[in-house]
């Protein structure tokens, strides 16, 4: 078959029927024209293989690159992914490593501390702290108020009773026992003492506030801190005065502190004025 591309038509095509049909076969001494066959719709058969070519192999397909490319880029996130998990798993094994040298390092200080005295800094760092920390103590102290006391025959007793519970009062560490507070440990107490007077006449009586102490170590009392006052109130109208003490003082283990007065009944027992107490510095 051969094929021929007309211009001025979409395709024109010509057939040789001497080669394909016997029967169109002529004799070549009386030369025939050929026949031209055109459809411009159709598509020519292709010729026939010739016979040494019909079992010939086909080429190899030709390569695809980007599946190769696919291929590099994912074997290379499979190697930085691989050589990340080799970097971590070197970082840890060097960590374990570093701790066992170091705890290594301290067994031998350990060692050594046994036989030396090592600064109290380095025994906290490596813990060997041998001078464990105190428990922090609530401080020792006590404050009591004003309270009118149970009347004798004779009237209100001495010395003064306090309040030890209710309102302002309390006690951490020392005692209040009958009508005093006992000290409890040895040492620096700061002691106070506040006693409000009143009355709504005017009696030439002296006013006198007195702190006392009494000790297992010595009979009697012993005098700790002393107000007197005279001449306090003129005529017979009201009146009040107000009496305050306090000091430093070493008392001991025991020792048992009371409050006095001239006269209970002159004493105002309100809390905010008349107070009682002490506590350890």
């Amino acid at each position: 078959l051969k094929l021929q591309h007309n211009t001025k038509t979409s395709a024109a095509h010509y057939v040789d029927f001497r080669l394909t049909n016997p029967i169109m076969q002529q004799d070549m001494r009386y030369a025939q024209p050929s026949v031209f066959w055109t459809d411009p719709c159709r598509t020519p058969p292709l010729p026939p293989l010739p016979p040494n070519q019909v079992n010939m192999p086909l080429p190899p397909p030709f390569p695809d690159f980007r599946r190769k490319r696919r291929k590099d880029g994912t074997c290379t996130y499979l190697l930085i992914m691989f050589l990340l998990i080799l970097l971590a798993l070197f970082g840890v094994g060097l960590g374990t490593y570093k701790i066992i040298e170091l705890q290594k390092e301290l067994d031998n200080v350990k060692e050594i501390s046994g036989d030396q005295a090592l600064p109290p800094a380095l025994e906290k760092l490596i813990g060997l702290n041998k001078h464990p920390t105190e428990k922090k103590e609530s401080r020792l102290a006590a404050h009591v108020t004003g309270k009118e006391g149970k009347e004798g025959k004779e009237g209100p007793t001495l010395p003064l009773a306090w309040e030890e519970t209710f309102g302002r009062a309390f006690t951490s560490g020392i005692q209040y026992k009958n009508r005093g507070l006992v000290v409890n440990q040895t040492g620096l107490y700061f002691l106070y003492s506040s006693i409000y007077f009143r009355s709504t006449s005017c009696q030439s009586k002296e006013l006198s506030h007195t702190v006392y102490k009494k000790s297992k170590r010595y009979p009697g009392e012993l005098i700790l801190m002393q107000n007197t006052e005279y001449q306090y109130c003129t005529s017979n109208n009201k009146w009040g005065r107000h009496s305050y003490l306090g000091s430093l003082f070493n008392f001991t283990m025991d020792e048992t502190i009371y409050v006095n007065v001239s006269d209970v009944k002159l004493v105002g027992f309100d809390e905010s004025r008349t107070f009682f107490g002490l506590y350890k510095l």
